[in-house]
């Protein structure tokens, strides 16, 4: 197939391209990008007044299969990816069962191969089962498609299992991910602990059970001279810190959500599980060092931790009803409200946190409209107002903070491949 993108707005950061041009894509691979060509027998798309760029990449989400597809499935957790402009995606280990071992890695792989409509990249596990105990088969895993490990939700608590958990990763050249939670400072809490969770008479979650952590991996990262990657990011020491580890040339690197850059604690509606996730909603405070973080650099990423529930589990109490809320969808709106319509960073910023930062961390063929690349593209517009439906959402789940959101600006059309995929 051939398609001739017209006359958008080509922001490519991986080339420092920024300007009106054609995008020729033939046979799913970039042939060329520049002004006025021409094509025989392409499909036509005029992106005029649109912004074309790499294809976005969400390094952190949760498909939820294998064993939860009631929840999610890989076909549908990567339509949902599609209508928010992603074209690559990689799931987190915690299914059933983890993803610990090169045979579920290679069913992941499989799966998507045959069923998604986007990419999708596996992350292993960093220990067996997730337990924190011994380590997952971490080169194998990797050999059958593995980008990255992490043991997400049930961090590694062990020390000394994380440090050789980095040195096995750096042998083998990838990063280590994880997500940073003192299980014993936030046991039993609900959401963050401060003025709100007081009011609301909620078990709290402190700031500290994540720096602490932080604190931990950047150092065994210096001494094993890891790649080592901080998932959803939510407070300011732990923005601090990172900024830290970063001057003194260590290989750290962050990502921060959608809905950790804005929404506090502060902003939630009382007692709704649609604002029950982990990392919680922090203080207003920590929103902004969030999002300096992503202005100074301090932040590489932009990844939803899309986490699907089912209606009968995520309407509960709010004790009882599991953390994570989904975000495929809303990403790009959320993003360019938050930072780029608010004057914080411009365009070429925020694609590079979608493509070129995420792709660098996970070391993938992505992130490019180079010639000779995949023809994986994202169309969006800055300004197309929209509302959003989780009624009409791809996801199997309904668990967004966002129903009935007016946002400004969002996803176009979603190439995959050189083929489209999802289009508005």
């Amino acid at each position: 197939m051939t398609l001739l993108i017209k006359s958008g707005r080509v922001i490519d950061p991986a080339s420092g391209q920024d300007g009106i041009a054609d995008v020729w894509i033939e046979d799913g691979v970039i042939r060329g990008v520049g002004a006025n060509l021409a094509a025989v027998g392409a499909e036509v798309f005029d992106a005029s007044g649109l912004i074309v760029t790499p294809g976005f990449i969400d390094m952190h989400v949760h498909l939820r299969e294998p064993g939860f597809e009631h929840a999610e499935t890989i076909e549908t957790g990567s339509r949902a990816a599609a209508a928010g402009g992603f074209t690559s995606i990689c799931p987190m280990p915690n299914t059933a069962p983890i993803n610990d071992n090169a045979t579920v890695t290679s069913y992941i792989a499989e799966k998507a191969r045959r069923h998604a409509v986007v990419n999708v990249f596996p992350i292993g596990a960093i220990t067996k089962g997730s337990k924190g105990e011994e380590l997952a088969e971490i080169g194998s895993m990797k050999d059958a498609g593995a980008v990255a490990i992490s043991d997400d939700g049930r961090p590694v608590m062990n020390a000394r299992v994380m440090r050789r958990a980095m040195e096995f990763a750096r042998s083998f050249g990838i990063p280590v991910i994880d997500h940073c939670e003192d299980l014993h400072l936030s046991a039993g809490g609900d959401m963050h602990e401060g003025l709100e969770s007081v009011r609301l008479g909620l078990r709290g979650i402190p700031g500290c059970s994540e720096d602490v952590m932080v604190a931990r991996d950047i150092l065994l990262a210096e001494v094993t001279g890891a790649r080592y990657h901080v998932a959803h990011i939510s407070s300011s020491h732990a923005v601090d810190m990172v900024a830290f580890a970063k001057s003194r040339g260590l290989a750290v690197t962050a990502e921060a959500t959608p809905h950790h850059l804005a929404l506090a604690d502060g902003d939630m509606r009382p007692y709704d599980s649609n604002y029950k996730m982990k990392p919680p909603l922090r203080s207003a405070g920590d929103v902004c060092a969030v999002v300096e973080g992503v202005v100074r650099g301090a932040i590489d990423a932009i990844a939803t931790d899309h986490a699907p529930h089912p209606g009968s589990e995520k309407m509960q109490e709010f004790e009882q009803c599991p953390f994570g809320i989904i975000g495929l969808e809303t990403a790009l709106g959320v993003a360019l409200e938050r930072l780029v319509h608010s004057g914080k960073i411009g365009l070429p910023r925020l694609v590079e946190l979608f493509t070129t930062g995420p792709s660098r961390i996970l070391g993938l063929d992505r992130g490019t409209l180079a010639v000779g690349a995949p023809a994986d593209v994202t169309i969006f517009s800055a300004d197309r107002a929209w509302t959003y439906d989780v009624n009409k959402s791809c996801s199997k789940s309904r668990n967004s903070p966002y129903d009935g959101y007016a946002f400004r600006g969002g996803p176009v059309a979603t190439i995959v491949a050189g083929e489209i995929v999802w289009r508005a």
